[in-house]
């Protein structure tokens, strides 16, 4: 029984370094390909985030209680990029 150990612990040591360098170099990369994903959707989102008029609009007042005095429920939300009540302001040192 020992002897059957001994026999196939030296029958897999020559393949235990290509092994753990294929185990290692696929980690490295599935680690920078999360990486990437999640700063690709990050960079999609924030592009989205920016499309949200709210702060140039005349309605919007800038207090966390009251963000928008027409829309209140989608005032910063992904809702209101296609807002039709939007009106830029014209002069923003009267608001």
């Amino acid at each position: 029984m020992l002897e059957l150990i001994f026999f196939l612990i030296h029958a897999i040591q020559p393949l235990i370094i290509p092994i753990s360098f294929i185990t290692a170099w696929t980690v490295t990369i599935l680690v920078m390909l999360s990486l990437w994903t999640a700063a690709r959707d990050s960079v999609a989102t924030a592009k989205q985030m920016h499309q949200i008029p709210c702060t140039g609009c005349q309605f919007f007042t800038d207090n966390y209680r009251l963000k928008c005095t027409v829309r209140p429920s989608i005032a910063n939300t992904e809702e209101a990029i296609n807002c039709l009540d939007y009106q830029p302001k014209t002069n923003p040192y009267l608001y």
